[in-house]
């Protein structure tokens, strides 16, 4: 009987051996430089991964010739002016003891003329919604037969590129409505010649670069990655798609990735990316699927930030490598947590990394402010030997008493019964970060953050306020009490959200409003820190930090960023008593 692999199992991928069956998949950080290349900052977010045990990172989609960009700051590979960064990339990812992979990726429709320069291209010259800092219809201009050919040829220059650089392996972007996907889907593929048509005919470009970089590129694996169901009228169905990974395969496919959706799914563009109301392990059945039709390791996404749910989707066959973008974003040591069975920093799926960056911003997220920041928290730690109160079990002090927990002795105290504060409430809100909310959600995230204090040492206790005993003889006392709702809103808010209220169509639409939800966060609450502060019953010389909502009312993330840069950097921060 042939032994189950495990997620913490070594896997080859192509010959190339991986130290385990985790990968980091590509997502776009905006952490190059203008021109696309490697930053300080670029290297310091791959490192965080890498030291964090993650056993593949496919480093960013790259594209491999101008015309494809769409993202400024996207990482460049279409030209060897990138091979010096590239390289000092490669070799992070190798110090740190992961191997290392790139997305190779093609805007066409969705590459903006803002972006690169140049007329968008496309299978078909079909009108393409878009957006990259604001929005537009763009009109691609349809690729000739001669045009085709100058695009895979410069995928496989791009493959070559990579090998040179070091790269383990490359992965081709076949997914999400980006190039080899636009000839994949009837919609976006109206031609009439042997690039339209049939399945195989609308394959055929997808395909070609694969062979074509497998002859030409010895030695290099190839990791196909397939959308297998586009979620809309005229895109690709399952059926199809799991055909597609079939001939991926038998073209030289060294492994098979397999995702879901695409920007024009319905209802919505998010189903690519699933936020925390779609259910767990959401695109895993059709990595099954794929598992039973070919015979090269199958990876698979979405949702499986659950260290139990991951170990089960690889013990139990439906894939062999677990994709963790999300979840390594929210914690990059994810990895090696999962492993030593300690808890992680669960991501919330709130979608805030992806919207965010869309804006224009560069990578971030709510629960780990040192995502895209890695280079500025470099050696960043709390101060040791102190003795420390936390006054508040919210997402705020949990963050601070979590990140001060090694080397000092850390209390937490909070008036309610339990861990999370109002926190608890956002998952009865309508939304969260313009994606619905789902209560299980933030159980989650709250219950994993006091686990992991608890293991810290620190020390809990529900119930009661603070007395004179419990401060006496703290080096530092941190308020993290939240914030209260002004003109007696403090009941009624509560109370729409227990009792499902604000989800009535009405009341949703009501919330949805962004002038309401900043009413909500910001205008309508205050902080109640600093007239607390001043009424504790403190020693001379004691540090008070006031922390998230109750030092300033708003929104989850700055609160959980005041916390962290609280706890790493309290000299900054901090006021003693007189």
């Amino acid at each position: 009987m042939a032994e189950v692999p495990g997620l913490f199992d070594p896997v080859e991928i192509g010959g190339v051996r991986l130290r385990n069956r985790t990968l980091l998949p590509s997502m776009t950080t905006r952490l190059a430089d203008d021109a696309g290349h490697v930053t300080d900052a670029t290297l310091a977010y791959y490192r965080a991964r890498a030291e964090g045990g993650v056993g593949l990172v496919t480093v960013e989609m790259a594209s491999p010739e101008i015309a494809g960009k769409h993202r400024f700051r996207e990482l460049g590979i279409y030209d060897d002016m990138f091979l010096p960064g590239l390289r000092r990339l490669v070799d992070t990812l190798h110090e740190a003891g992961a191997r290392a992979s790139i997305q190779l990726g093609h805007g066409g429709s969705r590459a903006r003329s803002a972006v690169s320069g140049t007329t968008p291209v496309a299978p078909s010259a079909v009108p393409t919604p878009v957006f990259e800092i604001d929005a537009e219809l763009a009109v691609p201009e349809a690729m000739s037969h001669a045009r085709i050919r100058e695009t895979v040829d410069a995928y496989v220059a791009a493959a070559a590129r990579a090998q040179r650089a070091g790269f383990d392996m490359v992965e081709l972007h076949g997914a999400h409505g980006y190039l080899i996907s636009q000839f994949l889907s009837p919609l976006e593929n109206t031609r009439s010649d042997v690039y339209g048509g049939s399945l195989e005919n609308r394959a055929r470009f997808g395909l070609e670069i694969l062979r074509r970089i497998k002859s030409e590129v010895p030695g290099l694996p190839v990791i196909f990655r397939i959308g297998v169901e586009d979620f809309f009228p005229g895109g690709l169905t399952a059926d199809e798609g799991m055909q597609v990974g079939r001939w991926a395969e038998q073209g030289g496919a060294d492994a098979v990735s397999v995702t879901a959706g695409h920007y024009r799914s319905l209802p919505a563009a998010e189903r690519m990316i699933p936020p925390m109301a779609y259910p767990a392990a959401t695109f895993v059945e059709y990595a099954a699927r794929m598992k039973q039709l070919v015979d090269v390791p199958v990876i698979g996404v979405g949702r499986l930030g659950d260290p139990d749910l991951a170990a089960a989707a690889v013990a139990d066959g439906k894939l062999d490598i677990v994709a963790l973008g999300r979840p390594l974003i929210a914690d990059p040591h994810w990895v090696a947590k999962a492993q030593a069975g300690v808890p992680v920093r669960r991501c919330l799926a709130c979608n805030h990394c992806i919207t965010n960056m869309r804006s224009g911003a560069q990578l971030s997220c709510v629960v780990n402010p040192a995502t895209g920041r890695e280079d500025v928290y470099d050696g960043a730690s709390a101060p040791g030997g102190r003795r420390i109160v936390v006054l508040g079990a919210g997402p705020a002090g949990l963050t601070y008493a979590s990140q001060v927990a090694e080397g000092n002795d850390v209390t937490v105290i909070d008036t309610a019964d339990r861990a999370g504060g109002a926190f608890r409430l956002t998952g009865l809100a309508p939304r969260f970060n313009d994606v619905a909310a789902a209560e299980p959600t933030f159980t989650a995230y709250v219950e994993e953050l006091e686990r992991t204090c608890r293991l810290g040492g620190v020390r809990f206790r529900y119930g009661s306020e603070a007395t004179g005993d419990d401060l006496r003889g703290a080096d530092v006392v941190v308020v993290a009490t939240g914030a209260h709702y002004r003109f007696g809103l403090g009941a009624v808010v509560p109370r729409l959200l227990r009792t499902r209220a604000a989800r009535w169509k009405a009341a949703a639409r009501l919330f949805a409003s962004p002038r309401v939800r900043d009413a909500l966060y910001y205008r309508l609450r205050t902080g109640r820190g600093a007239g607390l502060a001043g009424r504790l019953p403190l020693d001379p010389g004691t540090t008070v930090l006031v922390v998230g909502d109750a030092a300033r009312a708003g929104k989850a993330r700055e609160a959980i960023t005041s916390a962290f840069d609280a706890a790493l950097a309290p000299s900054a921060r901090s006021a003693p008593t007189p």
